[in-house]
């Protein structure tokens, strides 16, 4: 009897331990050790100076040229081209009176996309509403980017931003309708301000100019001119070099450059698509800073996921 419990008690052992390799032979089989999925590709495209942030590549056109895609990804998500469009600016308006009471001109147009992969842009016209992002979705092609100029339209993928007002010249003339409107003149009086927005689109690309008789600041993509001030710019988050785009050009009289503004006289850095300042000729006030301004040109920058 004890000889056939022993050969019971060890076959019942032999069992448990056939069923705990068994077990263990298992989880090897179904992967839960070392290991991983391979990498998919992500979309292969050329133009514009090209470099990588995170995850992301992004090219920047600060001239005409084409952005050519050569392969797409398998991943839907990698294929979508998150834009940035930025307008030349507007020229700052001229002195018929001898003073600095002349208008700013306004930003180029600002328009933008946060796309399906980067989230809500938190300084831009997007950041309370990304559901009213455009996404480019990428295929194989070729894509013509056209930079504008001082006044010029700017655009990619069907998208135009529009070129900034032009300032009003005193004494009281009007400032110019664009991407974001030009101030108008003043000296004894004040001219019609330039509408921003125009032509229409949403979200919407630019603001106002004002009128003061100092002179109207331009209108920026933050915001519209006030008196002689220009509107403000963004910084938007598409690329990490923090500068700001389509900010307004300052009456004759303003001496602001905060966030993107262009001071009277003074003509705005290229390709960032500010407004240029009015002129600010020898007389009263502070005068002899010159102009008018000249509209800073365009820029397009470009980003998707490329790992």
């Amino acid at each position: 009897m004890r000889d056939l419990k022993n050969k019971l008690t060890s076959s019942k052992n032999t069992k448990n331990i056939q069923n705990r390799k068994g077990k263990s032979f298992g989880y090897q089989v179904l992967g839960f050790g070392a290991g991983g999925a391979a990498a998919i590709p992500g979309m292969s495209a050329t133009g514009g100076t090209v470099t990588e942030e995170g995850i992301y590549k992004v090219h920047t056109f600060t001239s005409s040229a084409d952005f050519s895609v050569s392969a797409v990804s398998a991943c839907a998500a990698s294929n979508v081209v998150e834009y940035l469009i930025v307008a030349g600016g507007g020229n700052g308006g001229s002195s018929g009176g001898g003073t600095p009471c002349v208008g700013g001109a306004g930003a180029g147009g600002f328009r933008e996309s946060p796309g399906a992969t980067a989230g809500a842009y938190s300084v831009s016209p997007l950041g309370a509403s990304p559901a009213a992002a455009i996404p480019v979705n990428a295929s194989p092609g070729t894509y013509p980017v056209v930079i504008g100029a001082a006044t010029g339209n700017s655009s990619f993928g069907g998208l135009t931003s529009a070129r900034g007002g032009n300032g009003g010249p005193s004494p009281k003339g009007s400032g110019g309708p664009g991407g974001s409107g030009g101030g108008g003149g003043g000296q004894n009086g004040t001219g019609p301000i330039g509408s921003g927005n125009t032509p229409p689109v949403s979200p919407p690309q630019g603001n106002n100019g004002s009128t003061a008789d100092f002179g109207g600041g331009g209108g920026g993509a933050a915001g519209a001119g006030g008196g002689p001030s220009a509107g403000a710019g963004y910084a938007p988050a598409i690329s990490s070099a923090g500068t700001f785009y389509s900010g307004g050009g300052g009456s004759g009289y303003s001496t602001s450059t905060a966030n993107g503004r262009t001071s009277g006289g003074r003509s705005a850095t290229a390709n960032t698509g500010s407004g240029g300042g009015g002129a600010n000729p020898p007389g009263p006030g502070p005068g002899n800073k010159g102009g008018p301004g000249t509209g800073g040109s365009g820029i397009v920058i470009l980003r998707y996921r490329f790992s």
